[in-house]
């Protein structure tokens, strides 16, 4: 028995033994120092970590672009199911096409007359004015003015699609108006009068309303500088008989107004130019992937034509359009400016030398 005790305490003593040898392996395995792995493979992982964000977001984008497919599809689809429905228009022309429902008055036999949407952007003294007396002679179009001079009406993007709203249901009233069977609703919009500031939004509203834009420019900027200055200058000295026009219907008034030669600043003219040629280029840009046409005031002016593109942009019936607007610089622009001299130094060797040949 005593014998058997013995055996049984040499037995303890080993397992003892035996966990102690296994605890010093383990904290000797645990003191090595980690493997490091090589600078190349950390930068393949990182490598191959980007691949997969970027394959991730390209995936985004072309579900995104699926769905505004998709929305695309059941808003032709919609409209095919209206009672107003032509089936002669296409379906590339059917989020282009509407049937408003004015609140104000019955559209009564013209109720499935198609209308048009769209807006003429454009910026101070580049031809807006005539051009839209222009479109205004069409017995379909109605362009209802600058809406957006007014400073509560494009106080916040709310204040601004409210007011769109109003106009696109022809609930909007101007000297402009039309009658029940309108086929072309839009407005004069200015590129700062909340426009750009807030492109992103009317952008979307442009899309999801199916507003067409018409960019209506001017490409020589400093007979458009000239003809603001005299304007500003008309509008404190009110020069015929104690009123300030913008715009003239006869040409003794116009002779009147173009008597004025303005004396340009010569160290803010090129900062001018920049800054107007750049808010052109910048709503061209953002909106380029609206439905777009891009007219400009010069070839206008040479070709009366050019309108025609833009009523087969708006799908309205060819129409021999007219103005009572006259033009008011008719002459040189050297004949325009006071101190030529210093302006033609200053734009000599410049990307805006050729605006001196206006």
């Amino acid at each position: 028995m005593e014998e058997a005790g013995r055996e049984k305490d040499r037995a303890v003593v080993v397992v003892v033994e035996d966990l102690g040898a296994a605890a010093k392996d383990a904290a000797s395995i645990s003191t090595k120092p980690g493997k490091r792995y090589p600078l190349t493979l950390w930068i393949a992982i990182l490598g191959l970590v980007m691949l997969v964000g970027v394959y991730i977001f390209s995936l985004s984008l072309k579900q995104n672009g699926m769905l505004f497919g998709l929305m695309q599809t059941n808003m032709i689809e919609k409209e095919r199911e209206k009672p107003c429905h032509d089936p002669r228009i296409p379906d590339t022309e059917i989020p282009y096409v509407h049937y408003p429902t004015p609140k104000t008055y019955d559209r009564e036999e013209c109720a499935c007359t198609g209308v048009r949407f769209f807006a003429i952007l454009s910026m101070q003294r580049s031809g807006s004015g005539w051009v839209e007396t222009l479109l205004n002679s069409h017995p379909n179009i109605s362009s209802n003015g600058e809406i957006f001079s007014v400073k509560e009406r494009r106080s916040n993007i709310t204040a601004i699609t409210k007011t769109l709203d109003k106009l696109y249901n022809l609930d909007w009233y101007s000297s402009a108006a039309k009658n029940e069977c309108t086929a072309a609703v839009g407005l004069k919009w200015m590129l700062n009068q909340g426009l750009m500031k807030h492109h992103q939004e009317i952008i979307k509203y442009f899309n999801r309303r199916g507003v067409s834009a018409i960019f209506l420019l001017r490409r020589n900027l400093l007979q458009r500088y000239v003809s603001i200055l005299a304007n500003a200058h008309d509008s404190a000295m009110k020069q015929l008989n104690g009123t300030h026009k913008a715009h003239v219907h006869s040409k003794d008034e116009a002779e009147i107004l173009a008597q004025y030669k303005p004396t340009i600043d010569k160290k803010m003219l090129i900062t001018e130019l920049k800054r107007s040629d750049k808010l052109a280029a910048d709503a061209m840009a953002s909106f380029k992937n609206t439905r777009h046409i891009v007219l400009y005031y010069e070839d206008v002016v040479r070709n009366r034509t050019k309108l025609i593109d833009v009523l087969d942009f708006l799908r309205m019936p060819k129409r021999k359009l007219s103005s009572r607007h006259v033009k008011i610089h008719t002459k040189r622009l050297r004949d325009h400016i006071d101190n030529w001299a210093d302006v033609n130094n200053t734009l000599t060797g410049t990307r805006f030398e050729s605006f001196l040949n206006g």
